[in-house]
């Protein structure tokens, strides 16, 4: 065992399975992880009633330990509320599934959304063409086999009136984006976003870049969204390759074997096969990690990563998904000047300027001139003439 490992010793003498579960578990605070962790924590903790939260990044990010890391946080923020009001709930999460027909299924949704906040038997309470009347003198719907998507609807909206949750947290929210028609796709946010304006709560979308189509469907859906990019570790910027390889220093620390391995060494390599996402590294990792405490769980060795790592093909499409992903959240130059030509920026009509002349009169034109004028050969400068007895 070596000096820099950072698991308890005591850990070596365990079955392999707890240590396993040890690695598993661990969770570390890398600085795009915060980043993004911070931005939904404050999202959620000034929520504005029909807000939405887009929060997308390339698969294999990261965003299950991001999940679990928020719900266990605004659990300890609603501690003493949950304590004085038992029917609270701290949040209220769901995973959307794919759906099996290729179209996003409502109902389907509404019914597993009731079962995840402790709605009981959903499919066995009557069905009453008319509403009954509660204890608190409301009308109450209840739901049977033949209930329709507007029935679930109303019992979700009462469920989170009376739950009263700090958010609605969506994981997989890409698979809304699984319609028949290009006519419905804002639908489907529209249909989220009046369900926030409904109940007052903020709904957090949690998915891949395929997120990215609901961003600029209306311009009442932009101006209400807010966008949070959890981002992958880029070559491009040496705090970001040093971020990664610590990172990879401490997932080497924690290893319950008892050599320990050098990864950092080959941090090239790891890179290489994780493109930079932590979540198919530890994934990557974990699965090498099971495969040495069979082998003895003394050493990790190359037999063990070269086994579990991904191919340079699945490295690839990764790879070109994740850049198309990028590259749409990228302000382009033309994408600028076009907008300051709608807006009416009279420096922009002149189409002949290049790139550089454009941007240079753009900042002429944008600040007031401070500059005196010329005048014409001739002409007097105004100033004022002597008076009386020289």
């Amino acid at each position: 065992m070596s000096a820099s490992n950072k698991f308890p010793p005591k850990l070596l003498s365990t079955p392999t399975k707890e240590r396993l579960k040890y690695f598993i578990d661990l969770t570390i605070g890398h600085p795009r992880l915060l980043n993004a962790y911070s931005d939904l924590l404050r999202a959620i903790r000034q929520p504005f009633s029909g807000t939405l939260v887009l929060a997308y990044g390339p698969t294999g990010v990261g965003k299950t330990t991001l999940w679990r890391k928020l719900q266990k946080q605004i659990l300890e923020d609603m501690l003493s509320d949950l304590e004085q009001d038992s029917g609270r709930i701290p949040f209220a999460a769901i995973e959307l599934v794919s759906p099996d027909t290729g179209i996003f299924d409502w109902k389907n949704f509404y019914k597993r959304f009731l079962l995840s906040i402790g709605e009981p038997l959903i499919n066995h309470k009557a069905n009453h063409e008319i509403p009954t009347i509660n204890s608190e003198g409301k009308p109450q719907i209840k739901l049977g086999i033949r209930s329709g998507i507007g029935d679930f609807r109303l019992v979700t909206e009462q469920a989170l009136l009376h739950r009263r949750p700090a958010a609605i947290l969506i994981d997989e929210a890409q698979h809304l984006a699984k319609i028949a028609s290009g006519r419905k796709l804002q639908d489907q946010l529209d249909a989220l976003k009046s369900l926030s304006n409904q109940t007052g709560i903020l709904i957090v979308l949690l998915g891949t870049y395929e997120l990215l189509v609901f961003r600029n469907l209306s311009a009442q859906l932009s101006r209400r969204s807010i966008d949070i990019h959890f981002q992958r570790y880029g070559l491009d910027s040496e705090q970001d390759i040093h971020a990664f390889q610590s990172i990879l220093l401490t997932f080497q620390h924690h290893l319950p074997l008892r050599e320990e391995p050098n990864l950092i060494n080959h941090w090239e390599y790891f890179y290489e096969r994780s493109i930079g996402c932590i979540g198919v590294l530890k994934e990557w990792l974990t699965r090498a990690l099971a495969e040495a405490l069979e082998d003895g769980g003394n050493r990790l060795t190359q037999k063990h990563c070269a086994r579990y790592a991904l191919s340079t093909s699945q490295c690839e499409k990764m790879l070109y998904d994740t850049k198309e992903g990028e590259m749409r959240l990228v302000d382009s130059d033309e994408s600028h000047r076009r907008l300051r030509i709608n807006l009416g920026f009279k420096s922009e009509m002149n189409a002949g300027n290049s790139d550089t002349e454009t941007a240079s009169t753009e900042v002429k034109t944008s600040m007031p001139s401070t500059t005196k004028r010329r005048r014409r050969v001739g002409r007097r400068n105004p100033k004022r003439d002597p008076t009386g007895e020289q």
